[in-house]
């Protein structure tokens, strides 16, 4: 389960208004007929209105300044092997994303009226979305890019002779364009894949908005903030304060495998992930350590997100990573991270 927490900008500066978001939100239901139409949900209710999402976030930023968030975005990226136990099932993740959302509360270091922040101080709508396209950061598309370049060259110089600028046999052109589309690497139903290109298989994911303000419209609750979790005095009182995203994220995972019997593997686990950020050497070591079957799946994992994992392939007891395996295997997962790849 890959889970990031965004304040949403424009042009560098924050979103005054929750309209433009919840337009990008709503792109999957252009088109569609309105029994097709999907809508957003709150922790308590189904088939939210875009325009009622807007009007509540944009509602609910009593005394915050300009310069200051007005809602954030979460979204919760399950992996195949998550999407593969729930049958990709939109209502289990639409279950999945109120439970989740309690472990966010949960880990706000803060009081509300004397107790902890809970579910029911949230002000958030989400929505299942069913469909990924390809980014410039996939390793498809980064491997595609050589044709491609090639490709537009070639095309300027086709609209440079048309136009009279130039001289050349257009006919030749085309058909050496038409052998670049075939030779690229990564193809789908016979096309090169590009930007934009819809993704094969399951790809569902939630999109989460959710106000800066507290359910109430007078307390902020930001997991932007610097401080993981700590208390001070303020005004002669004892004040708790910060949003510890790393007990967020490890309990989100857990949550989504209590719910449904997912046995997680140990490079799909968020605390991998930050070992393999803190201290490559023990990640690999780790994986080199894990049972022969979880090994395996380990293994499959990362080749699957275009990670050689021919230097992990040694006994345990003769590991020996010299510094430049090290190096080539963690730009391979650094790749794989950067573009969702692997089960994050």
């Amino acid at each position: 389960m890959y889970i990031t927490i965004t304040a949403q900008k424009i042009e560098g500066h924050y979103a005054q208004s929750a309209s433009a978001f919840v337009d990008y939100l709503e792109k999957e239901n252009q088109g569609k007929p309105l029994d097709e139409v999907a809508y957003f949900f709150d922790h308590y209710n189904d088939e939210i209105s875009a325009a009622q999402v807007i009007s509540e976030i944009d509602g609910n930023t009593a005394k915050l300044k300009k310069t200051e968030p007005k809602f954030y975005s979460i979204t919760l990226n399950p992996s195949a092997r998550e999407l593969q136990a729930i049958q990709d099932s939109p209502e289990a993740l639409k279950r999945y994303t109120r439970e989740a959302m309690k472990d966010y509360a949960k880990a706000f270091n803060r009081e509300i009226s004397g107790r902890p922040v809970t579910v029911v101080d949230l002000k958030y709508y989400a929505k299942v979305e069913r469909g990924r396209t390809f980014k410039g950061s996939d390793k498809q598309i980064i491997e595609n890019q050589p044709y491609a370049t090639n490709i537009l060259n070639l095309k300027q110089e086709i609209r440079r002779i048309t136009r009279g600028e130039g001289t050349g046999n257009i006919k030749k052109l085309q058909l050496t364009i038409q052998r670049l589309e075939r030779e690229a690497p990564h193809q789908l139903h016979g096309k090169r894949l590009v930007r934009g290109t819809p993704k094969p298989g399951p790809q569902s994911h939630i999109h989460i908005i959710i106000s800066r303000k507290d359910a109430s419209n007078r307390y902020s609750l930001s997991p932007g903030s610097k401080y993981k979790a700590s208390n001070i005095d303020m005004n002669g009182k004892r004040v708790k304060r910060g949003f510890d995203r790393d007990t967020f994220y490890s309990n989100a995972e857990k949550t989504f495998d209590g719910m449904f019997g997912h046995k997680r593997n140990y490079v799909e686990t968020y605390s991998a992930r930050k070992t393999f950020l803190k201290d490559p050497k023990l990640y690999f070591s780790m994986i080199s350590k894990l049972p022969t079957n979880e090994r395996a799946i380990a293994f499959q994992l990362l080749q699957k997100a275009g990670v050689d994992t021919t230097l992990l392939r040694i006994p345990a007891t003769k590991l020996q990573v010299t510094l430049k395996a090290i190096n080539l295997l963690k730009k391979g997962i650094e790749k794989a991270i950067e573009s969702g790849s692997i089960g994050i």
